[in-house]
């Protein structure tokens, strides 16, 4: 036999199909009409469609959420651990990726709209006004993770600190001369507030005889471009930069130039990412929380869905691995 639908099970249990998704929905129907339905139900092992359900009760359970890319180890994490987190609190993730493309994001954001999921989580890489109008002019919780968003909900890692961290230990060590590779200011979190941390850190410590500031994209084959650059006209003491991906673009061009890590040259990034203790030597970076980041995602998302009270702004913090990357040089 066919699948069975709704209006099978009104006719078999001979009522109208807006009982029945009465039924369904939790709606009032007679206790004797109710014995009626769910025998024929239980007899034909009927299962509603979701999505009409849904329908009716007016949601989706479904969370749209727009990331930069899904090739990044980090992103990917956070990704799986709020997918994970949002199917136990019976909710489905619909992602999109935008190439770390604005226009693309809004566009994406605006996309989910129709589709009128429940709510929208942004990995965000920059924010803007356009940003700030699609809040104001939507009704759909919408959470921001990785960038501070003044006009609404946001889940951030501490990227300045890390940033200061990492130029403390720097200074600490005795590095002198060195080259700092970033990305655009645009992206505040990573291309600002990590930038800012690490000069705040050189220069808490110790006199930097020589700073380099240079920009990349997140991209590894640009990094590697603009590595390639700096060590065809100097070898810094040290290269610190502001992701792991750039970071093992310079670790490529030192051994292209016959370089040694660390003894010629120490490098520091920014993600823990897998790939960096299982090269050698381990590299030096910074381990931000990811899952954590996607299960805190999931529940936030949750909760303003259910219109419970959320901070403003969480912070989450990191972890330094000093790898064995960097070298100490006499003062």
């Amino acid at each position: 036999m066919s699948k069975y639908t709704i209006a099978d099970i009104a006719r078999e249990a001979g009522v109208s199909k807006s009982t029945v998704s009465r039924y369904f929905n939790n709606g009032y129907v007679k206790d004797e009409t109710k014995e009626k339905i769910k025998a024929v139900i239980e007899r034909t092992g009927f299962e509603p469609s979701a999505a009409a359900s849904n329908l009716k009760s007016k949601q989706t359970r479904m969370i749209g959420v727009v990331a930069p890319t899904m090739t990044s180890p980090s992103t990917g994490r956070l990704l799986n651990a709020m997918d994970n987190a949002l199917r136990e609190l019976g909710y489905a993730c619909l992602i999109i990726t935008t190439d770390h493309q604005s226009t693309r994001e809004i566009a994406a954001i605006e996309y989910l709209r129709s589709l009128r999921v429940d709510g929208i989580v942004l990995i965000a890489t920059n924010l803007g006004q356009e940003h700030q109008a699609l809040q104001k002019s939507s009704s759909v919780p919408f959470l921001v993770m990785g960038q501070k968003f003044p006009y609404g909900i946001s889940i951030i890692y501490d990227d300045y600190q890390a940033g200061f961290t990492i130029g403390e230990y720097a200074s600490k060590m005795g590095h002198r001369n060195i080259t700092y590779i970033g990305v655009n200011g645009s992206d505040f979190a990573v291309g600002h507030e990590r930038k800012r941390g690490v000069m705040d850190g050189l220069s808490h410590h110790a006199q930097v005889e020589s700073l380099s500031l240079n920009e990349t994209t997140f991209s590894y084959d640009q990094a590697r471009e603009v590595a390639r650059s700096i060590l065809d006209q100097r070898t810094p003491d040290l290269i610190i930069c502001a992701t792991d991906q750039i970071a093992l673009a310079c670790f490529k061009e030192a051994r292209l130039h016959n370089l040694s890590v660390p003894e010629d040259v120490s490098i520091i990034g920014f993600g823990g990412h897998d790939v960096g203790a299982l090269i050698t030597p381990a590299l030096a970076t910074v381990h931000f929380p990811n899952e954590e980041a996607g299960q805190l995602c999931a529940r936030t998302i949750v909760q303003m869905i259910l219109g419970q009270a959320v901070p403003k702004l969480q912070v989450l913090g990191f972890e330094f691995d000093p790898g064995q990357s960097v070298s100490k040089l006499e003062k």
